[in-house]
């Protein structure tokens, strides 16, 4: 190396800039929370808070060049003005690991989404449309294509997802606007309805044409499974259907003399089913005992919390959780950036349920469910945690956050979103 004034300083100069640029460089990097944006996570997992205030945030689509896209529900009480609703798209542009572009689209009451050829597929309570994508934007353009209408409407368990096969078929679940068929509903020792008429339009997954307007349940749509209560959670894997599925509440409201505040609060489970051409979980006849692991009838149907004679028809389920955990997102894990015994299982969203109540509150986290051939592998395990901010809830919306959507970045990590303000996490391997 040289001195002089001019090719030392210059040289000098060189030097730094290159080192300065390196370290601009390297900070810009995506790096986690101090705190993980307050999750709780594995050890060798940190978490970054990559989005906030989205507004009622519920599933989540990833593109190939990592472009972001939230379903948003609409928010505000029966009768008063409903807000929000529609989606948003994201956008790292600096590449810091944040989302700091955001352009909604699209409107109404939304839970799921997804892109598919070249679409945005948006899952409202009565409609599934899609949207165009146009190569270099980020949001789509033009106007709304309907793919399917008509879906019945509800007072409760309107909340879709949908799933796509990759041979052409659309799945989208509808629920029971009912906690087991009585009629009138949730009423004290009133027996359900048999055999339950609800199953004819409700409570079932219904597979359409991915790509032809204007479909109904009656044309066009086709009944793929039965007998699920309510189950937004929703995925193709490996040649089937995975369901997630919300079990009955208030055993002991309706039926005291059977079964207590604790007998409602931890036994039915929230099972995870695999769903083929035709199956049938059970719902409203029979519940699955999380304590008992088989499926027992339900007071309704004559049940005494012990029986389950009826119910050995029924497709039991693959893997189950704690009762009232209230599941409402899946995905399977396909990525690399996770250690090895992550791949090929299931990632779960719970958002947690009011029916636990006298108890308190339990769920509001992702569990992680190990799978291969299409059966659970070993005992599930809490994957985030600490979204309520506090050690003890009694109210749903009391949590500081409602875990509502996992999805899998093009890199191998999770997103996480939540519906209380619309906060998205992005947890990553690290290893230490």
């Amino acid at each position: 190396m040289t001195f002089d004034k001019r090719s030392g300083v210059a040289g000098l100069t060189l030097v730094f800039g290159v080192l300065g640029l390196v370290l601009v460089h390297a900070q810009a990097k995506p790096m986690c929370d101090p705190d993980n944006g307050g999750l709780k996570l594995p050890m060798g997992f940190c978490a970054l808070v990559v989005a906030d205030n989205l507004g009622v945030a519920r599933h989540m689509a990833v593109a190939p060049n990592g472009d972001l896209y939230v379903a948003l529900q609409t928010s505000g009480g029966r009768g008063a003005p409903q807000t929000g609703g529609g989606a948003v798209a994201l956008r790292d542009a600096n590449g810091d690991g944040r989302f700091e572009v955001k352009e909604p689209f699209g409107s109404g009451s939304t839970t799921g989404i997804a892109l598919r050829n070249g679409y945005v597929y948006l899952a409202h309570p009565l409609t599934v449309e899609r949207l165009r994508m146009t190569n270099g934007t980020l949001k789509p353009t033009g106007t709304a294509e309907t793919i399917v209408t008509g879906l019945p409407p509800e007072a409760q368990h309107q909340d879709k997802g949908i799933a796509f096969d990759g041979n052409g078929s659309l799945y989208i679940n509808v629920g029971a606007p009912s906690n087991a068929c009585q009629d009138p509903d949730r009423r004290p020792g009133v027996k359900g309805v048999e055999p339950c008429p609800l199953l004819d339009k409700h409570a079932g997954i219904w597979k359409f044409d991915e790509n032809k307007p204007g479909q109904t349940q009656d044309a066009g749509g086709v009944r793929f499974a039965t007998g699920l209560r309510q189950m937004p959670a929703i995925t193709w894997h490996e040649g089937a259907l995975y369901i997630a599925m919300h079990n009955r509440d208030q055993l002991d409201v309706f039926w005291p003399e059977k079964f207590t505040a604790k007998d409602n609060a931890e036994r039915p489970a929230e099972p995870l089913y695999r769903a083929v051409q035709g199956s049938d979980f059970g719902w409203p006849y029979c519940f699955y005992d999380y304590p008992m692991k088989r499926f027992l009838a339900n007071p309704e149907y004559g049940g005494d919390g012990k029986d389950g004679a009826r119910c050995a028809k029924f497709t039991s389920p693959v893997a189950a959780f704690p009762a009232h955990w209230a599941p409402v997102d899946i995905k399977f894990y396909t990525g690399s950036q996770f250690p090895a015994k992550y791949r090929g299982g299931a990632f779960i969203a719970f958002h947690g349920s009011w029916n636990r109540s006298p108890l308190p509150q339990a769920g509001y986290n992702v569990t992680f469910q190990p799978m291969a051939g299409g059966k659970a592998t070993g005992n599930f395990e809490v994957f985030a945690d600490g979204f309520t901010g506090k050690a003890e809830l009694m109210q749903p919306n009391d949590a500081v956050a409602r875990p509502d959507g996992v999805a899998q970045a093009p890199d191998g990590s999770l997103y996480i979103s939540e519906s209380q303000k619309g906060k998205i996490w992005r947890v990553m391997y690290t290893g230490r």
